[in-house]
């Protein structure tokens, strides 16, 4: 895998670009000199994980015949700073699974999630040798 990061002005703002033909930009807050034009380097961590484990599901749900109408993950990380450093990595990371569907099977959507997150998704793999990860599941029937 390889992706490439071109720098757009002369402050913090960037384009990523990987296999698809689809550009991502990353900025930094107005309080350090950025222009707010893309999402946080730490946030496109937690959105990977959310993505990553979302693409799981989809697929396994699919295979299971689920017909799920909405589907929503939100991510939110603790972080905390390193001693004698400015880095802060994650280590708690808590997700919240959304679903919404005509007679959604909550076994079925727990192994899902459950498969994701202990087999599938690598950006769990990635991220959980040093945070925490824990999930919850809401399930809305229309």
């Amino acid at each position: 895998m390889k992706i490439e990061l071109v720098r757009v002005d002369d402050a913090f703002h960037f384009e990523g670009s990987g296999s698809s033909e689809i550009k991502v930009h990353t900025d930094a807050s107005s309080d350090i000199g950025g222009s707010n034009l893309g999402v946080r380097p730490m946030e496109l961590l937690l959105m990977g994980l959310a993505s990553c484990s979302a693409i799981d599901v989809v697929l396994i749900l699919k295979k299971q015949r689920q017909d799920i109408t909405d589907f929503r993950i939100s991510a939110e990380g603790d972080r905390v700073q390193e001693e004698d450093t400015q880095r802060k990595p994650f280590r708690k990371i808590h997700m919240i699974y959304q679903f919404a569907g005509n007679n959604l099977d909550q076994n079925k959507i727990s192994r899902a999630v459950a498969l994701s997150m202990e087999k599938y998704c690598s950006a769990t793999a990635q991220l959980e040798a040093l945070a925490t990860i824990t999930y919850d599941i809401e399930i809305v029937t229309v």
